[in-house]
C-alpha cells in the first residue's frame, strides 16, 4: 500500500480536523506526509492546539484498517486531491473535498457531466421525464449525476444507464453515506447497477450513516461536478433547490421542467424559472445551451411511421381511445397495438379510466 494514501486517508480521519483546516495544513507544508512530520509547535501555528496534538499524535492503525481492506477490492478507489484522476471540476469550487471514495469506473470522473435531481415524491409524469431526459443527454455523450434517492434521482440514473455504449454518458451516484452502506436500501439493485456499469462516490468515511446534515454537504458535489443542473420537479421545500443554489454560486447553468401550476411538485421549478433557470422541454434545449458540443445520435429521434403519426394525434393532454379513433381514422383493434406500442417503448402514459398522455 502507498504509504502517501495512507497519509492522505490519516489526514482526511483525524478528528477536529476539517476540510478549510486540512487545506490550510497542505497549503502551508505541502503534502500529508509533511504534516504529520511537521513538529506539534508548527502545526500549532496552522490549526487549534488540540488538533494539532491529534496529528503529532497520529492515526491507529485500526482506524484506517477498514478503508485499506476495502481496497482489495479491485472495483474499489481512493482518489486524492494529487490523484490525476481527482474529478477537475470540483478543483473549481470552494471547498473540494481531500479524497473521495470510489465504486466504479473511474474514467467517469472527468467526463463531461450533467446533475439531474428532482422530488423524491415525484409523479409518474416527472419519472418518466427524468428517465427520458437522462438517457436522450447521456447518448449525447454527458455523464448523468444525481444522488441516488428515491424519486427523481434514481429515474434519472436509469435512464442514464440505457445509454447506447459504453462510450455513452453513463451515471455517477454522489452518496450521502460511506460506500460500505446504501441509502436508501430499496435503491440496492441500482446501486450495483451503477458500481458495474457507472460509479458511485462519497466523501465520507467507511460506516458513515444516512445523517442528515450530510445530504447538503454531498449536493455540492453533485453540482460541482457537472455543467449544469436540471431540475425535473421540485417542490418549494425540496433539497433540489440546494443543489440548483449551489450551483448557481459555483458557475454553472441551471435548467427547470415547468409543469402544472396546481401541482406542488412544480412549484420549486416555477421558482427557479422566476429567479433565471433556463426553461426546458427537450434534451435539444440542454445540449444548445451547452454550446453544441454534444450531439444527440441519430437513432434517439422518434422514426417517422403510423406509430409517430399517432402519437402526434395524442397530444399531452389525456385523451380516450374513442376521440383518438375519430382523429386518426381507425378503429380501436387497431390503436389499441399501436397505443400497446407507444406504451411499451415509454412515449405514452396509461392513465385511469382509459386515457392516454404524450410523455415526449
Amino acid at each position: 500500500m502507498d504509504v502517501s494514501l495512507k497519509a492522505w486517508l490519516a489526514l482526511s480521519l483525524t478528528r477536529g480536523l476539517g476540510g478549510e483546516g486540512a487545506r490550510r495544513l497542505l497549503q502551508e507544508f505541502g503534502s500529508p506526509d509533511a504534516v504529520f512530520a511537521a513538529s506539534t509547535s508548527s502545526l500549532k501555528s496552522v490549526v487549534k492546539a488540540d488538533v494539532a496534538a491529534e496529528i503529532s499524535k497520529g492515526i491507529a492503525d485500526d482506524v484506517i484498517a477498514p478503508a485499506l481492506a476495502w481496497l482489495e477490492d479491485g472495483n474499489n478507489h481512493i482518489v486524492t486531491l494529487a490523484d490525476s484522476d481527482y474529478p477537475q471540476a470540483l478543483l473549481n469550487i470552494p471547498d473540494p473535498p481531500l479524497l473521495l471514495y470510489v465504486k466504479g469506473r473511474l474514467d467517469l470522473l472527468n467526463r463531461s457531466a450533467l446533475a439531474i435531481v428532482g422530488s423524491r415524491s415525484a409523479t409518474p409524469q416527472g419519472i418518466n421525464n427524468a428517465e427520458a431526459f437522462a438517457k436522450s443527454l447521456s447518448d449525447a455523450g454527458l455523464c448523468i449525476i444525481s444522488g441516488m434517492a428515491h424519486g427523481i434521482d434514481a429515474a434519472a440514473h436509469r435512464g442514464a444507464l440505457k445509454g447506447q455504449s459504453r462510450t455513452s454518458g453513463s451515471s455517477i451516484a454522489v452518496v450521502g453515506t460511506g460506500l460500505d452502506k446504501v441509502y436508501p436500501a430499496a435503491n440496492r439493485d441500482l446501486a450495483h447497477a451503477l458500481a458495474q456499469q457507472g460509479a458511485l462516490i462519497s466523501e465520507f468515511p467507511l460506516g458513515t450513516p444516512p445523517l442528515a446534515a450530510n445530504f447538503p454537504r454531498r449536493n455540492r458535489l453533485i453540482s460541482g461536478m457537472s455543467l449544469g443542473c436540471l431540475v425535473v420537479e421540485a417542490s418549494l421545500q425540496s433539497g433540489s433547490l440546494i443543489t440548483a443554489r449551489l450551483a448557481l454560486e459555483q458557475g454553472r447553468d441551471v435548467f427547470a421542467i415547468p409543469g402544472s401550476i396546481h401541482a406542488p411538485q412544480s412549484k420549486g421549478c416555477h421558482a427557479l424559472l422566476k429567479q433565471g433557470a433556463k426553461l426546458v422541454e427537450a434534451a435539444q434545449d440542454i445540449l444548445e445551451e451547452l454550446g453544441g458540443v454534444f450531439v444527440l445520435p441519430a437513432t434517439s429521434a422518434n422514426s417517422d411511421g403510423p406509430d409517430s403519426a399517432l402519437l402526434e394525434q395524442i397530444g399531452f393532454d389525456p385523451v380516450d381511445v374513442d376521440t383518438l379513433g375519430v382523429r386518426c381514422g381507425l378503429t380501436v383493434s387497431q390503436l389499441s397495438a399501436m397505443l400497446l406500442t407507444l406504451e411499451l417503448s415509454g412515449r405514452i402514459n396509461v392513465l385511469p379510466g382509459g386515457l392516454y398522455q404524450r410523455i415526449h
